[in-house]
């Protein structure tokens, strides 16, 4: 298998964003994010990117085939519950880039897919002049009854990047859980990395 890694030009955007709501919808599926997808919130979600001009989706493909797909925008073109999160410290979210998410079929992963993801988000936000970047992860708790066993949390690849949580920032979104029948407030943990 021969994978590519590379930003998705603008003018193939819209034809990939079906393809990267699918990836989303199947890899958070999984534990820790549990995510119960819905196709027309992911179009919706996913138009962010095509609207922000700074936006970028980077693309991981096997062949023709979308295997992978990370996602990155400036902080304000982002969802306000994201930025929310920074009222309370000195930051300023004009000089972050968020690094929204990083999706990988699981046959794929171990094989430098991540790095090259956070690569390309890092270079995009230098390009802007950002002197920031940033993401955030899900908090579960260690007692989750969905918690798979032998469960590893990518915290360490994050501290290997250069990203440290940020203490107290703190962003909370809805979705609706595998088994639900309803949304739910989910916190979820800032990490941030000085370009």
């Amino acid at each position: 298998m021969t994978v590519t890694v590379g930003p998705i030009p603008r003018d193939e955007i819209d034809a990939a964003l079906a393809d990267v709501a699918r990836l989303r919808i199947s890899v958070f599926r999984a534990f820790p994010y549990l995510y119960d997808g819905d196709p027309a919130y992911e179009e919706r979600y996913l138009a962010a990117y095509r609207e922000s001009p700074d936006a970028v989706i980077v693309g991981a493909r096997d062949g023709d085939r979308l295997i992978g797909a990370a996602t990155g925008a400036p902080m304000e073109d982002h969802a306000a519950e994201f930025g929310a999160a920074f009222a309370e410290t000195d930051l300023d979210p004009r000089d972050v880039f968020y690094c929204a998410e990083s999706v990988l079929l699981s046959a794929y992963r171990g094989r430098g897919i991540g790095h090259a993801f956070f690569d390309h988000r890092e270079d995009r936000a230098r390009a802007l002049g950002r002197r920031y970047c940033c993401f955030c992860s899900v908090i579960r708790p260690a007692t989750h009854p969905a918690r798979p066993a032998g469960y590893a949390s990518l915290e360490p690849f994050w501290r290997k990047r250069g990203y440290e949580p940020i203490d107290g920032v703190i962003a909370r979104f809805a979705w609706r859980d595998i088994g639900d029948t309803a949304e739910t407030q989910k916190p979820l943990q800032f990490w941030l990395r000085k370009l």
